[in-house]
């Protein structure tokens, strides 16, 4: 990695290191040095569930769905207040809601699970090779490997699907959720805005505003970052000021092992 990409890097994992607040189930996160007005919404997503794995070690994230209520401030580390709604020795339903001084920020329904043995099947889905070297892609907010073979950001009209692949250093496995959520909140505007010839998310704040309002990801098996992931989405709706998108992340061999979707807001400027 570059010497930035190690610095954001490091920045991250730092955000994901919780402090445990007294009293019971409560933690506080610091926010990454981005530059930016508001807290990204994927460090939040991260953060969140690395709250509920704190508060429910012996079990792993199964699934989370987070709605966003405001902005966050970078400036104010983010306070989780996780809630028990139950806890037996196989599942366990947690509500995290992520707090600063203006009030909530946010609010995620977590599902926990234990690890259990049992048949397995899966569709097969077509995998095309890990792209070589030469589609590298320098993506701002992600500190790690990632590659695609087309860009999330064309003037052209394209369809609105998008491969990203991605791999981090070797990390603890037990951060592999939190990473992923965080890189799930990427790109899927950009994906819905592919259609639209002359229009990217960089447009975001001139051409329209853009702001996500509901995220969920849900995990299926055990995996880890380090090796290479696909996430694979697509954008089936973009009306009435919002876009959903939705995705995959496959290991290189096809398994599936994580999914997530997300509502935004993208109203174009001049629109009622």
């Amino acid at each position: 990695m570059t010497d930035q990409a190690t610095d954001l890097w490091a920045d991250l994992l730092s955000c994901l290191d919780l402090d445990a607040q007294p009293p019971g189930d409560v933690f506080a996160g610091r926010n990454q040095e981005l530059g930016y007005y508001r807290v990204f919404g994927g460090q939040l997503l991260a953060q969140s569930v690395r709250a509920a794995q704190l508060a429910c070690p012996d079990k792993a994230v199964k699934s989370l769905r987070m709605q966003f209520a405001r902005a966050g401030r970078p400036q104010e580390p983010v306070r989780y207040e996780v809630t028990r709604h139950h806890e037996g020795g196989s599942f366990a339903s947690l509500t995290v809601v992520g707090r600063q001084a203006q009030g909530v920020a946010t609010v995620a329904s977590v599902s926990l699970h234990s690890f259990e043995e049992g048949p397995q099947q899966q569709i097969a889905f077509p995998m095309p090779p890990v792209p070589g070297a030469e589609h590298d892609v320098a993506l701002r907010l992600i500190p790690w490997d990632t590659r695609a073979t087309v860009e999330v950001d064309t003037p052209k009209s394209e369809p609105p699907e998008y491969d990203l692949w991605m791999r981090t250093p070797t990390v603890a496995p037990e951060l592999a959720p939190a990473l992923t959520a965080y890189a799930s909140d990427l790109s899927l505007i950009g994906t819905a805005l592919r259609p639209l010839e002359g229009v990217t998310q960089h447009d975001s704040g001139t051409a329209f505003t853009s702001a996500v309002t509901a995220h969920s990801v849900w995990f299926h098996r055990p995996f880890t970052t380090d090796e290479w992931l696909l996430l694979r989405q697509e954008s089936p709706l973009l009306a009435h000021g919002r876009c959903y998108g939705r995705g995959d992340v496959l290991t290189a061999n096809g398994t599936l092992v994580a999914s997530f979707a997300q509502e935004a807001l993208v109203r174009f400027r001049g629109a009622a």
